[in-house]
């Protein structure tokens, strides 16, 4: 059997990781500034995550959740300590397209309409409903358009107060930061405009903390940097288990729960919670959010220097560098040359970089002794053209 070929891939073999870097098979080291998709949120191979997960899968990895599991308990208490939404109740699933389709569902089950307001250039994941909030007709098949979506402009207050008003919307889904369309941070007055409608129409907020949660943004949830902010679900995944396929869903308290409402065979088992615990204890230990905000803030002011970079945009650990040019040589260079993971986005002027959260100064420095690097050469690739 061959693998179904849906990915393009790079000609490289990671095979190990530590820390901040990752290794191929020859023993290369790798300064991993992508993380996977912004998954890796306290470093790879981290000592207590190993152990956590390690101890756990000797005793008992799975059963479901036909049983109480004092993990899923503990996962709950400690994940509403450390974000400050202790108030939330928590549903586990096993990925950020899974706690996304849970968040409309929960919608439309609490003002029964079917309605949702989306955003340009938007991801929410692949699958049914998900997909069809997605702004990426090319992964959208005629199943997926199940129910009506609106699209509009990143920070379009004009067009969402004209749909909102017409009292049929379920929910407004919306990234913390906008992630693989560019990198683009909320306008405040915006989200909390944006909110007040909400709240006047019965609409529900989601927001979508799948990438720019966890500490990533410098605050737990992105959205925490908006006084003010309360939304209805908040969606979560990928550094929630550092590698880990896990997800969940943060409802608000106005939600009233029912016996199979909702559900899942995999989500929040023994060996998932023990990932996940693992994730937050190290990140409450090592001050990781904490560590994420200034290390991100001097990432961004050497960034500034760089006057090639047309724009700069994020907040933390979470950065789109936006280029006049097509940034797939750089890209190329950085990694093949210079040894560095960067990512991505649907702008393919612009690199995005989610490093772990445990990014420091010295990592800083390096990356950008090889942006650099990788920008000299593609400056004398293109002189010798």
């Amino acid at each position: 059997m061959k693998l179904f070929d849906v990915y393009p891939l790079y000609n490289l073999k990671p095979v190990r990781g530590q820390g901040n870097y990752v290794y191929d098979e020859k023993g290369q080291a790798y300064l991993d500034l992508y993380g996977g998709h912004a998954v890796i949120s306290i470093g790879h191979a981290h000592p207590h995550y190993v152990a956590k997960l390690t101890n756990q899968l000797q005793s008992l990895g799975f059963y479901s959740n036909s049983i109480q599991n004092d993990l899923q308990i503990e996962l709950a208490q400690k994940l509403g300590a450390l974000s400050g939404c202790d108030q939330y109740n928590l549903f586990l699933c096993n990925s950020g397209a899974e706690a996304n389709e849970n968040a409309l569902k929960m919608a439309s089950f609490h003002n029964g309409r079917t309605r949702v307001l989306a955003f340009k250039k938007g991801f929410h994941g692949r699958t049914s409903a998900a997909v069809n909030v997605t702004d990426s007709a090319y992964i959208q098949a005629p199943i997926n358009k199940g129910f009506p979506v609106d699209l509009i402009a990143w920070d379009d207050l004009d067009a969402a107060k004209k749909i909102l008003s017409q009292g049929d919307v379920a929910a407004v889904i919306i990234e913390g930061i906008q992630g693989i369309g560019g990198i683009y941070v909320p306008n405040p007055h915006f989200l909390q405009e944006l909110q007040d409608l909400c709240r006047l129409h019965n609409t529900m907020l989601i927001l979508d903390e799948i990438q720019s949660g966890y500490g990533r943004s410098g605050c737990f949830f992105a959205f925490q940097h908006v006084p003010g902010i309360e939304p209805d679900l908040i969606t979560i995944a990928k550094g929630m288990g550092n590698g880990f396929p896990v997800g969940g869903l943060l409802i608000h308290p106005k939600f009233k729960a029912k016996h199979g409402m909702l559900g899942t065979t995999f989500g929040g088992s023994h060996l998932a919670c023990a990932a996940s615990i693992a994730v937050l204890d190290v990140m409450y230990q090592e001050r990781l959010v904490q560590n994420a905000a200034e290390v991100g803030s001097y990432l961004l002011d050497e960034l500034a220097k760089v006057e090639l970079i047309k724009e700069i945009r994020g907040e933390g650990l979470m950065v789109g560098m936006e280029f006049d040019f097509n940034t797939t040589e750089l890209r190329k260079n950085l990694l093949f040359d210079e040894k560095v993971f960067v990512g991505s986005s649907s702008n393919p002027n612009v690199i995005r970089l989610l490093p772990a959260l445990c990014l420091g100064i010295k990592e800083v420095d390096i990356f950008m002794e090889k942006l650099d690097q990788a920008l000299n050469k593609l400056e004398l690739e293109e002189s010798n053209n």
